[in-house]
């Protein structure tokens, strides 16, 4: 595996440098010697643009790195070279580190650009179509929101967390709009689904706290 991620991070030069001895080789032996050398040079460098570097951004985040996950990505000079599934992953992923570094505009941007182009699986459409949601809720834009977040939910997610976050985001929106017996309906899906991740938790318990309260 570390053999192959070193091949993918450095295909471009090897793919020149390939294509350099071919040529050497051309001229002193002739071109069928040299046949072998052009084809995998040849094949490495469109390999280099249209599959990209993106393999080695999940070691990164799997590790946390995000500083190192950024600087491949950065590295992708052509992502309109890149095969369109990949090109999709790749904006994901730009609107996913910059949502992170709480850049939101580039953040709803990139998504917007990877759903346009269509995800691999309804599933990771479904979790970017999520994150939509909660940027059109950082900017007020309750209605985009809503739009979002029942399309993720229509697409599917990948997990119960991503499940809860959204019934508890369609649960604020629907508190929002007084319709508080969709909200209280929302809220028994997430508390039902039992996730675990803190944040959600912590706003299982804040929500619980009042809900009973209101009316519907």
């Amino acid at each position: 595996m570390k053999f192959y991620n070193i091949v993918i991070k450095y295909r471009l030069l090897i793919g020149l440098a390939l294509l350099a001895l071919g040529v050497l080789v051309n001229v002193n032996a002739g071109f069928w010697p040299a046949f072998t050398l052009y084809l995998i040079g040849a094949i490495l460098i469109a390999g280099h643009f249209f599959f990209g570097p993106l393999r080695l951004i999940q070691e990164h985040l799997e590790a946390g790195n995000m500083e190192e996950a950024q600087k491949v990505l950065n590295s992708v000079k052509y992502p309109n070279l890149l095969y369109k599934p990949i090109r999709s992953v790749y904006y994901t992923l730009k609107g996913n580190l910059a949502m992170m570094n709480q850049d939101f505009d580039t953040a709803e941007k990139s998504m917007k650009k990877g759903l346009d182009l269509g995800m691999p699986m309804k599933e990771a459409e479904g979790a970017s179509m999520l994150q939509m949601g909660m940027l059109a809720m950082q900017k007020n834009d309750l209605k985009g929101a809503e739009s979002y977040i029942r399309g993720a939910l229509r697409k599917g997610l990948p997990d119960k967390e991503n499940q809860a976050a959204a019934y508890l985001q369609m649960c604020s929106l629907m508190m929002n709009k007084r319709e508080f017996r969709a909200a209280k309906d929302f809220f028994r899906k997430a508390k039902a689904l039992k996730p675990t991740t803190p944040q959600i938790v912590d706003q299982i318990k804040q929500i619980e706290k009042y809900i009973s309260r209101i009316p519907g």
